[in-house]
């Protein structure tokens, strides 16, 4: 879809979901609100990938909601509610797909934008990305899984910190508290590549494993052990597991996607 401001694309088992309203440095209006959930609907589960990256065009990742079309809606109120539950939808579908999700991170990422990257499994950050909540100045509070999302990545304390000063963390900050995983130099290449090698692995095992994390957070340790139990029971007699187990022990490569293979002709 031309001028679209979400795209997506598959290569080499790779979803590539793409922001691409560069120009407004990727600011949220409802159109671009509705294209996103779209277009993650478009995803499924994700099992018929490898992984998700999650990346922007131009200089910005997302600076958040866009002001704008706020103040110009004849009903702020209602429309930011709409705008709200679409974008819901979409950060909800992220987190549901079976599959790793990869978010690539340059430049200014603001409000809702730390939702987006924060709904990625693993977060890179090019050197000059620099993040800030900026809700609350702007009158506004959270939305799009941001105050959720810091609480449980950096714990209450620093969470209400970023949310109520708005002040700016760059890049190295993020990388110490633990805000993304690690940065990178050519963020958006090094994301296709991680990708990339992700899709070559045990799909099946990390499908249960990025749910395992994604979990943590709210399930009781009693409940959760009993799902590592399952996981790593099943996932021994599957075709991928027997491959892994028996390369590690052969001590050469393992070949997944021959197993996948095998597993989907038997």
């Amino acid at each position: 879809m031309s001028g679209a401001p979400v795209t997506l694309e598959v290569v080499d088992e790779v979803a590539r979901l793409k922001l691409a309203r560069g120009d407004r440095n990727n600011a949220i209006d409802l159109d671009f609100a509705r294209v996103l959930r779209d277009t993650v609907d478009e995803l499924g589960t994700g099992r018929q990938f490898g992984a998700v990256v999650l990346y922007a065009e131009g200089d910005n990742f997302c600076v958040g909601g866009d002001l704008r079309s706020f103040a110009a809606a004849p009903a702020p109120s209602e429309f930011i509610a709409e705008l709200a539950a679409t974008m819901h939808e979409a950060v909800v579908g992220l987190r549901a797909l079976e599959t790793p999700v990869v978010t690539a991170v340059q430049g200014a990422c603001a409000g809702a934008g730390i939702g987006l990257a924060l709904a990625g499994d693993i977060v890179l950050a090019a050197r000059d990305a620099r993040f800030r909540v900026s809700y609350t100045a702007a009158g506004l509070s959270p939305d799009c899984g941001v105050s959720w999302a810091l609480t449980r990545t950096l714990g209450p304390a620093r969470a209400a910190d970023l949310i109520l000063t708005n002040r700016l963390i760059d890049a190295d900050q993020a990388e110490r508290c633990g805000l993304v995983s690690r940065l990178a130099d050519d963020v958006v290449d090094e994301s296709f590549t991680l990708a990339a090698a992700l899709a070559t692995g045990a799909r099946a095992a990390q499908a249960h494993s990025v749910r395992l994390v994604r979990d943590a957070g709210t399930t009781a340790l009693e409940q959760h052990l009993i799902a590592e139990a399952h996981g790593i029971s099943s996932l021994a007699a599957t075709p991928e597991g027997s491959e892994g187990i028996s390369s590690f022990l052969e001590k050469r490569r393992p070949n997944f996607a021959a197993a996948r293979r095998f597993s989907v002709n038997s």
